[in-house]
């Protein structure tokens, strides 16, 4: 499968909750590359590269990790991949 960009800006209730760290641990779990950092508009931005089925999986498990309540929005864009990351950080 071919590798893709995908962006996430969350909306709601998602700074000062744990998201960042939670989304650094949960990527542990995937076949993800990409940084999440707060915005300061309030919104949490997640950029992540990888096989779509993976990235699909990834942001959905961010979702189950406890946030989908603090979630207000979601606004997806699917790109083409960079090849910008080597890890997975919190960028501050």
């Amino acid at each position: 499968m071919a590798r893709k960009r995908l962006q996430v800006l969350y909306s709601g209730r998602v700074q000062g909750v744990g998201f960042r760290h939670s989304a650094k641990m949960t990527a542990m779990g995937f076949e993800v590359t990409g940084v999440v950092r707060n915005l300061h508009d309030g919104r949490v931005e997640l950029i992540c590269e990888g096989d779509q089925s993976e990235l699909e999986a990834f942001q959905q498990a961010i979702r189950d990790a406890g946030f989908r309540r603090l979630i207000k929005n979601e606004e997806v864009v699917w790109d083409v991949p960079k090849n910008d990351f080597l890890g997975f950080e919190i960028v501050r």
